[in-house]
């Protein structure tokens, strides 16, 4: 029996576990707090989740950034996977643009997000651990500015993040390239 040795950092061919697990519950957050965001701006006043909806949303978003900030120091530290050679010089420009948009549309959602709730210039109670001090610009009607940039890119980030995951289906299934792999399971040899 060989057993493959499992590795934090990420490799020239491969991503770490580390990488991996932040990967998987970025993803899987982003799509959960999308839901919620969805569900909670129908509940009425007299609904037991009116105030906890948004405070779950509210306190996973300011974690998720929290996360996403570590995620591109830890892509710092520990660098990303060499492209794979099979792939297409298109290939390899699309993969690259395809994760900045989602930085950015990751960044973009989640900062519009803490302007909307900050706008009215009380502390975020992050789950009642800590306490995030508001940043109120001073721009006029600053929380509904913030609201069209949070719905419209969260929108954009779920779409992004969908034609992603089908990229990596295609690479996996069509091409039949270790491309799905490097992200779930260890591939080195």
């Amino acid at each position: 029996m060989v057993h493959n040795k499992v590795s934090w950092k990420n490799s020239q061919q491969e991503y770490g576990l580390l990488s991996k697990l932040l990967h998987w519950l970025s993803a899987l957050t982003v799509f959960s707090l999308f839901v919620l965001g969805f569900w909670m701006v129908e509940l009425n006043y007299s609904s037991q989740w009116y105030q906890l909806a948004p405070h779950w949303h509210e306190s996973v978003g300011i974690l998720l950034l929290m996360v996403t900030i570590f995620r591109l120091l830890w892509r710092r530290i520990a660098g990303s996977p060499g492209a794979i050679t099979s792939h297409s010089a298109f290939e390899k420009k699309a993969s690259a643009l395809m994760i900045f948009i989602l930085y950015i549309t990751l960044f973009t959602v989640l900062i519009s997000g803490y302007l909307i709730t900050s706008a009215n210039d009380k502390a975020i109670a992050v789950f009642d651990w800590f306490k995030v001090i508001p940043w109120v610009l001073g721009i006029k009607n600053q929380e509904d500015i913030a609201g069209v940039v949070h719905y419209y890119v969260a929108y954009g980030i779920i779409i992004f993040a969908l034609l992603h995951a089908l990229a990596a289906l295609k690479h996996h299934f069509i091409d039949q390239d270790v491309t799905l792999k490097r992200m779930t399971k260890n591939t080195d040899k």
